[in-house]
C-alpha cells in the first residue's frame, strides 16, 4: 500500500504534537502546515528521518494552505483559538480560514478532511467562541460536504491549559474560584485518545459518521475538577462561588492583560455544560478507544506543582 501524505494545519500546539506522533507510529507521511515552523523544531523526532516535514502557512491566505497540500491524500485542521488577540479574531480563525482551508483542499484533490472544532459548538451558544466555532463548522461542510467534524469536550495532557492553569494558581492563592457556582459539567477527553480519533477516521475507508463527539469516561461538575486539582497537588484551597454576572465584571479587566488569566467570553462559556450530548454522533468507543481517565493520566504532571515535588504523598496540607 502506498504511503499517504497527510497535511496536519496547527500540528506544533498541544493537541497537534499528539496527531502528529500518532500518525507517525502509523507510517504516514507528515506535512506539518505552520504560522511560525521554527516553532516546530520539537515534531521532527517524533518520527523516522524525512518523516515529518514542517511548511509554513496561514490558514488566512489561499495561496499558502494550496502550496501546504500540494499532493497530499488527507488534512487535518487543528487550528483553534480560546481568546481573541490582535487579528487573531474567533471569525478570522474559525470561521474564515476553515472556510479557505475547505476550498483548498477541495481544489487540490484532497481526498480526507477532518475538522476539530469544540464540544458545545452552536449558532446559539453563549459565548462568541461556540458560536464561531459552529459557522466555521457549516462553511467547511458548505464547501467539502464529505468533511468529518471532531468536536472534543475540555483536552487534558501533560501540557494542557486547564488542570496546568488551575493547579498553578492554586500553589498562588488561597482560594479557586467556581464561576456560576462550579456547576458547569465537563467530560475531559485525554489529547492521545482524541489524536488516536482522528487516525482511526482517516483509516476508515468506508463512510461512516461525518461528526463525533468526544469525552472522557466521566463527568464531573466545575467543582469537583477543582476538588480533584487540589487533592491532587495536596494543597487544601477554598472554594469561592462567583456569580456569572460578578465574574464577567472581573473578566473585563482581567482581559485587558497581554495574557489574559480570564476574558469574558471565557465566562459566557462556562454557562454551558461541556458533555456529549449527541446520540447520534460517533464517540471513541465506536472507534474501539477505552477512553483514559483523568486520575490514571493527570496526577503524573501535576506532580510539579505539589509542595516537595513528585515523590510528596498526596495528602491536603
Amino acid at each position: 500500500m502506498a504511503v499517504k501524505l497527510v497535511t496536519v494545519f496547527g500540528g506544533s500546539g498541544f493537541l497537534g504534537r499528539h496527531v502528529v506522533q500518532v500518525l507517525a507510529r502509523q507510517n504516514y507521511r507528515i506535512r506539518v502546515a505552520v504560522r511560525r515552523p521554527h516553532l516546530a523544531a520539537h515534531l521532527g523526532p517524533l518520527g523516522d528521518v524525512g518523516q515529518i516535514q514542517v511548511v509554513q502557512a496561514n490558514i488566512r491566505h489561499e495561496a499558502s494552505m494550496a502550496n501546504a497540500l500540494k499532493g497530499a491524500h488527507m488534512a487535518v485542521n487543528l487550528v483553534g483559538i480560546l481568546n481573541e488577540t490582535g487579528r487573531q479574531k474567533f471569525d478570522a480563525v474559525h470561521v474564515k480560514g476553515p472556510m479557505l482551508l475547505a476550498q483548498a483542499a477541495q481544489n487540490m484533490g484532497v481526498r480526507q478532511l477532518i475538522h476539530v472544532s469544540a464540544l458545545g459548538a452552536g449558532l446559539n451558544a453563549p459565548s462568541k467562541y461556540a458560536r464561531s466555532k459552529a459557522k466555521g463548522e457549516e462553511v467547511v461542510r458548505d464547501t467539502f460536504p464529505h468533511a468529518v467534524i471532531v468536536r472534543p469536550s475540555a483536552v487534558f495532557g501533560e501540557e494542557d491549559n486547564f488542570f496546568n492553569k488551575f493547579a498553578a494558581l492554586a500553589r498562588l492563592s488561597p482560594c479557586l474560584p467556581l464561576i456560576g457556582g462550579g456547576t458547569t459539567r465537563f467530560q475531559p477527553v485525554y489529547a492521545g485518545d482524541v489524536a488516536e480519533a482522528i487516525e482511526q477516521i482517516l483509516a476508515e475507508t468506508s463512510e461512516g459518521p461525518f461528526l463525533y463527539e468526544l469525552g472522557g469516561p466521566a463527568v464531573y461538575t466545575f467543582k469537583e475538577l477543582m476538588n480533584f486539582v487540589c487533592e491532587t497537588t495536596g494543597r487544601r484551597r477554598a472554594l469561592v462561588p462567583i456569580p456569572f454576572p460578578l465574574a464577567k465584571f472581573q473578566a473585563f479587566f482581567l482581559g485587558l492583560a497581554p495574557y489574559p488569566l480570564l476574558t469574558m467570553d471565557q465566562v459566557d462559556i462556562l454557562k454551558q455544560d461541556n458533555v456529549v450530548r449527541s446520540a447520534s454522533a460517533g464517540v471513541l468507543t465506536d472507534l474501539g478507544i477505552a477512553p483514559a481517565s483523568i486520575e490514571t493520566r493527570v496526577p503524573s504532571y501535576l506532580a510539579r506543582f505539589r509542595r516537595h515535588g513528585q515523590y510528596e504523598q498526596t495528602y491536603a496540607h
